[in-house]
């Protein structure tokens, strides 16, 4: 991997790492394109730059991160966090087989974008409007969609938390502002995670490829979160679901039509 496209992984990341459209898709497709989707270090790497999509979060919500006086806000994202650490330990190599197959991504791709197009009709009157107003179970419930992304890698764990939280009567704002939170103790755990399985792969020359990706990520992502809540609020999901479906035919298209970059 060179840094160019370090630079064009790390845009994607932090771009698509808080919309309903698979990060992990959109990154997996693009190594392949690039040719270095087989490189152990790009796995790595695709995963441990979330940690600069992380800290995008943390500095734009850092009041709500850094008032220990909210104690229910910090347990709320420990009970929603859980399922998706056992079963994300659970299926680890089921997931690593899963995002080598650009078919399953493309077909998760497609349904959830199908999904995203009818979700504002399914989940109508709202009744909870900020974080504060979610209990203990809501949050646990979040946390079982949450699965869902781990399970079907190709669905977004944004989009399955969202529509997890909307489905628990949150509005399309307090559905979005809890899916960034809930990144934070997830993304963080799936990255140590990774850092320590790849330990080995970190040297003087990744190292700086990984903080060049977290730095590009992080900035990329301030900007990307603080579009996505102000369109999301006045247009919802549709345009989401399209674009999802459109990603899903080019990878078929392309994938069918043995295009060597894309078959693998």
């Amino acid at each position: 991997m060179n840094y160019l496209q370090a630079l064009i992984l790390a845009i994607i990341e932090g771009l698509t790492e808080f919309l309903p459209v698979s990060s992990t898709g959109h990154m997996v497709i693009a190594s392949s394109i690039m040719g270095i989707g087989k490189d152990e270090f790009v796995k790595l790497f695709e995963v441990a730059i979330q940690l600069g999509a992380i800290l995008a979060v943390v500095a734009l919500y850092w009041r709500k991160f850094f008032d220990f006086t909210k104690w229910q806000f910090y347990v709320k994202l420990i009970i929603a966090v859980i399922p998706a650490l056992f079963f994300g330990f659970l299926l680890n190599d089921f997931i690593d087989n899963t995002l080598g197959n650009p078919i399953f991504i493309a077909v998760v791709l497609l349904v959830g974008g199908i999904v995203l197009l009818f979700i504002d009709k399914f989940f109508k009157n709202p009744t909870i409007h900020s974080e504060k107003e979610i209990n203990y179970l809501t949050a646990l419930k979040i946390g079982l969609f949450q699965v869902l992304a781990i399970v079907f890698p190709g669905l977004s764990r944004s989009a399955a938390t969202i529509i997890g939280g909307m489905q628990q009567k949150l509005t399309r704002h307090a559905a979005a502002e809890f899916s960034f939170f809930l990144a934070v103790p997830t993304m963080f755990a799936a990255t140590g995670y990774k850092l320590l399985k790849g330990y080995k792969l970190l040297d003087s020359e990744n190292i700086k490829l990984l903080l060049f990706g977290n730095v590009v990520a992080f900035i990329i992502a301030i900007i990307a979160i603080k579009s996505f809540i102000g369109f999301l609020s006045k247009h919802g999901f549709r345009i989401f679901g399209w674009y999802r479906i459109a990603v899903g035919i080019v990878i078929l298209a392309l994938y069918f039509a043995h295009v060597p970059m894309v078959v693998g």
